[in-house]
């Protein structure tokens, strides 16, 4: 589980319209959130929603489904063929079918072509299945009376100047992602379940809209979505069509998992207390005693999961992060190898475990007191490991920078710059960005394929900074 760096797929436009209602100019775009990178979530994210970007018509090759570090019940598209997820829109839903109701739904703002237009591009450039539960969600996140005082003070229509969907798109949306959910064979159920989700938080919250608010009278008021919906879905032969439970128990894997590496591990213990055995409790837990420094609780919690699975790769993923981060390098290298073959070498578990490596080595080295050199007995198969990933995932910037380890020890410094270009340039460091890779020009054979890319990244980096200065 690697998550801490921002993405290249976090696009700079994309902002959160319930902290927009809130805050007002004082939100954070997703480029500056963290995008969550995890193997395990990103395989189910990918698989459960494959049916339905086929039925759309799109190439599930080039449509991303990316998880963002962020507690509100939120997804969007921000331009292109790449759907956000928010974390805690996963924490909400209860099931699979509920999450794949609100990917049909934005994979309809996709095919649509609701792409954010310039009006109001510099203010609010998100795309949200929850802009009609503005208020509802400033009162979440900021209690009763700062919503009041943003419906008080005339938000709502600075708000609507700078939303991007009009009633019609979110409403062809709706039709589209119904669409898609039947041609796929899924059922709408989830989709209706978790639109009950959101009507229950308008009413938990007291917040209240009429047709004749001009905010509001622009998007769909949830109850006529529903209303809508329901009469589509329970004509649909999928209706009453079960999620598939294979898929199913993936989901509340996954969503224990994300739980106990976020939440407060007082909270994960909570939600998941002892007395529950079933594996996303263990999964969690496991996560929330290695956050609190229990090594021995986390370990027992990752062995019970690999007793009853030992050929896992995640719970073998879960074991070696475990014992790295703990300090304990060479007892993680088997268990994130093992990881590491199961999936065929997949780069986010080979990205940790070549860092397993390099950290073994180091430990090693520093107690033969340097005696081994810059290069130890694992040197040769991170190399392999961390260029094998890096080729199959460029952006992953952890393994640039561990790359760039690699190369710094062989003494090939124009090829750690130029990894070092890479990783600040995916993580926004955009002044490092340029200083590195112009370093790396300076020592790479000239027209070369990395000294073409390193130019590459000198430009794009140019051009971020011509942009921030621009803007500020």
């Amino acid at each position: 589980m690697r998550f801490p760096f921002p993405s290249r797929f976090a696009h700079p436009l994309a902002v959160g319209l319930a902290a927009l209602a809130l805050f007002g100019a004082s939100v954070q775009p997703v480029a500056a959130q963290s995008v969550l990178r995890d193997a395990e979530t990103e395989a189910l994210l990918h698989d459960m929603a494959t049916p339905l970007i086929v039925a759309a018509g799109l190439d599930p090759k080039n449509v991303d489904i990316v998880l963002v570090d962020d507690p509100q019940v939120n997804a969007f598209v921000a331009g292109g063929q790449a759907v956000y997820v928010n974390s805690g829109l996963i924490n909400e839903a209860d099931n699979v079918n509920q999450l794949q109701g609100v990917v049909a739904h934005e994979l309809g703002h996709v095919v649509g072509g609701h792409a954010i237009d310039t009006r109001g591009a510099e203010q609010a450039t998100s795309i949200s299945i929850l802009s009609l539960l503005l208020a509802g969600a400033a009162v979440a996140a900021g209690g009763g009376e700062a919503a009041m005082g943003v419906l008080m003070a005339g938000q709502q229509a600075a708000l609507g100047k700078y939303i991007a969907y009009t009633r019609g798109q979110e409403e062809q949306a709706d039709a589209a992602g119904a669409k898609f959910l039947s041609a796929a064979g899924i059922s709408g159920r989830g989709s209706i379940e978790f639109f009950h989700k959101l009507l229950n938080l308008e009413n938990r919250y007291g917040v209240t809209r009429t047709d004749d608010d001009a905010f509001y009278t622009d998007h769909p008021l949830t109850d006529d979505r529903i209303a809508f919906l329901q009469d589509t879905y329970e004509k649909d032969p999928a209706w009453n069509k079960r999620s598939d439970p294979v898929l199913e128990a993936r989901f509340q894997r996954i969503k224990a998992k994300l739980f106990g590496y976020l939440a407060t591990p007082a909270d994960t213990m909570q939600t998941y207390p002892d007395y529950m055995n079933n594996v996303p409790a263990r999964y969690a837990r496991a996560y929330a005693f290695h956050k609190d420094g229990f090594l021995d609780k986390a370990t027992a919690e990752a062995d019970s999961l690999l007793a009853e699975a030992p050929n896992d790769p995640y719970f073998l993923e879960l074991k070696g992060q475990i014992l790295l981060e703990a300090g304990k390098p060479a007892e993680a290298l088997a268990p994130l190898r093992r990881a590491t073959e199961l999936t065929g070498n997949q780069p986010l578990i080979a990205t940790t475990f070549g860092h397993a490596l390099i950290s073994a080595d180091e430990a090693a080295n520093s107690m033969n007191g340097g005696k081994d050199g810059a290069t130890g007995a694992h040197f040769a198969e991170a190399t392999r490991v961390l260029k094998s990933a890096v080729a199959r995932d460029r952006d992953n910037p952890f393994a640039w920078y561990e790359l760039g380890i690699v190369y710094a020890a062989q003494g090939d410094l124009p090829r750690a710059q130029l990894a070092s270009a890479e990783q600040q340039s995916l993580s926004g460091q955009m002044a490092a960005a340029l200083r590195s890779a112009q370093g790396a020009l300076a020592g790479l054979k000239p027209g070369s394929s990395d000294a073409l890319r390193a130019q590459d990244i000198a430009m794009e980096a140019r051009a971020a900074i011509a942009h921030a200065k621009k803007h500020h």
